[in-house]
């Protein structure tokens, strides 16, 4: 077999509370190159609507495939092609690059030609709780200096900052509201949120509301950031055209690497303000994320401290949150001992 994949539970360390809903577990697919030769990684929340079959039909038909392996990274978009979930693309995209990486001896982003990563902070994650709880979960993570806040239009998101706020007067506070709120709760949650001084807003609004979000940039000087309304280069140019201040790039909506760059690339073309983020993945998708921090402004790549059974190791992190990618060939991933 060219390739075979195993689904991963992933375990939360405490129930992740979205505007979507609750969950403790993800699930997610190792996929390995025959031999081992590269290693990829395909992980996408329910609330994207992507079916596990399509995905594993995807890796099914690669498997049988009688191409040779692309032997240049210029060669790998042709030969993942563009049928099949994104996740599940990106899956095949990460292990291609992580065989040429390994086959050349580079760690991937040399073999991308980018810039050594920087040691960015990443913020760390607090799920929708009471305020009190998430006030406690921020002091808990003081070594972070930013905190991603997950707010969602229950009622009392005011409440859940405030007392945030008060817990980490010194933290760097990143709200991320899922597309959980309307155009009218927006706007009046930013007029009431600014005194807390917020670095940035991520995806206030509905996906499809490209032109909505563009109008409530004007409204408010704290940058707005699209996650969930990005998942192509087509929607880059959307966004720049509407007003968005920022983009939030993940690799597996993106489709890979190769997609993932190319949004990158275009999004500073264009003046946008860049953020590298993950799914809830393992150290594979979010190590070779992190390889592209050259080019990025804020770092949300968090995911393997908010679960606990994570089975490899891979980018690390320092006592203030900084980032870190491994110099060994390819993504730089190996099993946890």
């Amino acid at each position: 077999m060219l390739l075979t994949y195993t689904p991963l539970t992933l375990h939360l360390r405490n129930p992740f509370r979205l505007s979507y809903g609750t969950s403790e577990t993800r699930q997610v697919f190792w996929i390995r190159l025959a031999e081992d030769e590269g290693w990829g990684e395909a992980a996408i929340p329910p609330y994207y609507g992507v079916d596990p079959a399509a995905m594993t039909a995807c890796w099914d038909l690669a498997a049988r495939s009688a191409r040779p392996l692309p032997e240049q990274i210029e060669d790998i978009p042709a030969w993942v092609g563009l049928d099949g979930p994104a996740p599940a693309r990106c899956a095949l995209d990460l292990a291609l690059y992580d065989r040429i990486g390994r086959k050349q001896g580079l760690p991937l982003y040399r073999l991308l030609g980018l810039p050594k990563p920087p040691p960015l902070s990443t913020c760390f994650t607090i799920a929708i709780d009471t305020p009190a709880e998430m006030a406690r979960m921020a002091q808990e993570a003081a070594r972070f200096p930013a905190i991603k806040v997950k707010l969602g239009g229950q009622g009392d998101d005011e409440e859940r900052i405030a007392a945030i706020r008060a817990a980490r007067p010194d933290a760097r506070l990143r709200l991320d509201a899922n597309a959980g709120w309307s155009f009218d709760e927006a706007r009046a949650y930013l007029r009431k949120l600014e005194p807390y001084d917020l670095e940035l807003v991520e995806q206030p609004l509905a996906k499809d509301q490209v032109k909505a979000m563009g109008r409530l940039q004007q409204e408010t000087a704290i940058p707005l950031v699209a996650d969930e309304s990005l998942q192509s280069l087509a929607d880059i140019e959307r966004l720049a055209r509407a007003g968005v201040q920022g983009v939030n790039l993940k690799l597996m909506k993106l489709g890979g690497l190769a997609n993932g760059l190319a949004c990158l690339r275009r999004a500073n073309e264009l003046g946008l303000r860049i953020m590298l983020g993950c799914m809830i993945e393992t150290s594979i998708g979010t190590t070779a994320m992190a390889h592209l921090a050259g080019l990025a402004e804020w770092i949300d790549l968090d995911s393997p401290m908010l679960i606990d059974n994570d089975p490899f190791e891979g980018l690390t992190y320092d006592e203030q949150g900084r980032i870190q990618v491994p110099e060994r060939a390819g993504i730089g991933i190996r099993r946890e001992a």
